[in-house]
């Protein structure tokens, strides 16, 4: 029997967990970039959203074509709970060799809409995203250091590093769950980028039991763009070095995707007091 390194088997967890079934080709039928050009000196930046005030907890977003304030709200205990012990099994799994849960708080599906692709009638879109969070602004920056300085450290120690940040829920963003747009380029746009360029918003459903759905807010941001704030350029660094942290380093940095929580329902079936139910005032 072929012995499976460490590396590759890091690198088969990357792709069952984080990406699922995705498509890496595309050709121009499936672009509405030849309609809109979201492109400007080389880089994007949503037209669609105000984030000046997200720590007043003030987001503002322009969809179907309407501008609207949303107040940015904090995860429940609940969510939190389920969210921090599944990541904290999973790593246990993943130091022990096993394979990680295909289910759970990492794989969310996001549905989007709004930018109409030339291969489709519909502009709705589904795809499953490798999902995390953010440690808190004071300490993002010691916490990207952190990742930076350990990147060559041996897996047993950097199972223990994201276990102790799992370990310790008030150490992390709860208002904010993030992701990576992995395979939009300028000659290539996923059907999500289009959506979230169109209509910045995005609801988020994990297959777990308890189950539960964010509705969101989602904001694009491109390491490459100069006006990125403080806090933008951070959030873009730390979540593409922990990306990097178990699959290997890549050659450039991702559009990163910061989904700021507008309101959390419980849809967990069989139980009377969810069912759908709105957990966030």
């Amino acid at each position: 029997m072929r012995k499976i390194t460490r590396r590759t088997f890091l690198k088969l967890t990357a792709l069952s967990l984080l990406f699922g079934k995705t498509s890496l080709f595309g050709g121009e039928m499936e672009h509405s970039g030849r309609r809109k050009n979201y492109w400007k000196r080389g880089y994007i930046r949503q037209q669609t959203l105000d984030a000046s005030k997200i720590w007043e907890d003030k987001i503002k977003a322009r969809i179907d074509g309407k501008w609207k304030w949303y107040t940015i709200r904090e995860l429940p205990p609940e969510f939190m709970e389920w969210n921090t012990k599944s990541r904290l099994e999973d790593l246990e799994n993943i130091k022990q060799r096993k394979p990680p849960s295909l289910h759970g708080p990492h794989s969310g599906m996001v549905a989007t809409y709004g930018a109409g692709r030339l291969d489709s009638e519909f502009t709705l879109n589904n795809a499953v995203k490798g999902m995390g969070f953010l440690p808190r602004k004071d300490i993002l920056p010691e916490k990207i250091k952190l990742l930076q300085d350990t990147m060559n450290s041996p897996f047993e120690e950097k199972i223990k590093i994201l276990q102790d940040l799992y370990k310790n829920p008030d150490l992390l963003d709860k208002k904010r769950q993030t992701s990576l747009e992995l395979y939009t380029t300028p000659e290539f746009e996923t059907h999500t980028f289009l959506n979230l360029m169109e209509n910045p918003v995005a609801t988020v459903v994990f297959l777990d039991i308890p189950s539960y759905e964010i509705r969101t807010i989602a904001q694009l941001l491109d390491p490459n763009d100069p006006n990125l704030t403080e806090w933008e350029r951070n959030a873009v660094e730390y979540v593409n070095l922990i990306h990097s942290y178990f699959h290997g380093e890549f050659p450039k940095k991702f559009i990163t995707i910061i989904f700021h929580i507008i309101e959390v329902f419980d849809n967990s079936p069989g139980r009377k007091d969810a069912m759908g139910r709105r957990m966030v005032p």
